[in-house]
Parts: C-alpha cells; sequence; structure tokens
C-alpha cells in the first residue's frame, strides 16, 4: 500500500508528465507546490526530528544528479527542478534510484522516438560527433566541444515522461511489485 509521500510524488509526476507531452514545458507551480507538499509532509509523518534535513537532502541530491544534463544542454530546466522535487519526497537514497531509473527510461524513450521519427542515422552521427570530441578532450586534446550544425538535432523529447516512469519503477520496486 502506498505511503502519502508515495502517493503524492506519484500523482505530481503524473501530472508533470501529462503536461509535458500537452504543452512540452512542465509548469514552475506544479513543481513549487510539490516542493512545499513534501516539506509538509516530511514535517508532519517525517521520522522525528530530522525532517528538514531529510526534505532538503533529498531536493539536493534531485537536484544535483541532473543538473550536469542541464548545463551540457541535454535536458530543460524544467526536468532538473522535476527531479529535485521528486528527491525532496523520496530523500537522497531513494533520488539516486528514481534518477538512475529514469535516465534509463529516458534513454528508451529517446531510441523509441528516434527510430518512430526516422530520424536514427543522424541521431547516430550526432552521438558520434559528440564522443569524438569528448575522447579526444579526454586525450588532453584542446579543443571546444562541438556545437551541431543546424538542423542536426533529432529533436527534444518530454523529459518529464521518463522522470514519471522511473519514478512509477521505483516506486514499485520499493513494494516489491
Amino acid at each position: 500500500m502506498l505511503n502519502a509521500f508515495e502517493f503524492a510524488l506519484l500523482w505530481l509526476v503524473l501530472q508533470a508528465a501529462v503536461t509535458d507531452l500537452a504543452v512540452r514545458k512542465i509548469p514552475n507551480v506544479l513543481v513549487l507546490s510539490g516542493l512545499l507538499l513534501a516539506l509538509v509532509l516530511h514535517g508532519w509523518l517525517g521520522p522525528g526530528g530530522a525532517w528538514l534535513s531529510a526534505w532538503l537532502a533529498g531536493m539536493l541530491t534531485g537536484f544535483c544528479l541532473f543538473l550536469p544534463m542541464y548545463m551540457a544542454g541535454g535536458m530543460a530546466a524544467g526536468d532538473v527542478k522535476l527531479m529535485a522535487m521528486a528527491g525532496a519526497f523520496a530523500g537522497p537514497s531513494q533520488a539516486c534510484a528514481i534518477a538512475f531509473a529514469s535516465i534509463l527510461a529516458g534513454g528508451l524513450l529517446g531510441l523509441g522516438m528516434l527510430v518512430a521519427s526516422g530520424r536514427w542515422r543522424q541521431g547516430l552521427a550526432n552521438v558520434r560527433q559528440l564522443l569524438v570530441a569528448w575522447m579526444l578532450r579526454l586525450a588532453g586534446v584542446r579543443m571546444p566541444l562541438p556545437v551541431l550544425a543546424g538542423g542536426a538535432s533529432v529533436g527534444g523529447m518530454p523529459y518529464g515522461v521518463a522522470v514519471a516512469a522511473g519514478t512509477v519503477v521505483t516506486v514499485w520496486s520499493a513494494h516489491g511489485v
């Protein structure tokens, strides 16, 4: 049976996924409401005097796990904020599990979108270009990271769906479903 934290978290990430699919945006009001609800639930139902630290540690864990992908241009800010909200509910260790499951779900979703759109060849070419530059930089060759030419992008994806899927899988697996 779901507890209050899990029920509220699932409700909010599913709302975010639907909104992201519909308008390709995760509303700040949804994330802020979720952060405040998580804070209230931690204060009301949380473990003893550690409720504020559990909320803050989970939020920062979720935020920091997705921040590098945002900074690299691979994800929108709403996705990072959504993961911070999920972490605020779940706590730091479960935030790591949600992030990992979300990244796997995002990879599968991305591959599916590439195949469905017929742009998988361009997607592979983009990955190759980025990986070669990254490998050269790791080998000590000083060079800027490549900027993909206009039109080379194979499109964005509603990553809120991946975060919702990762959250659902993580919560279900915690219950042995």
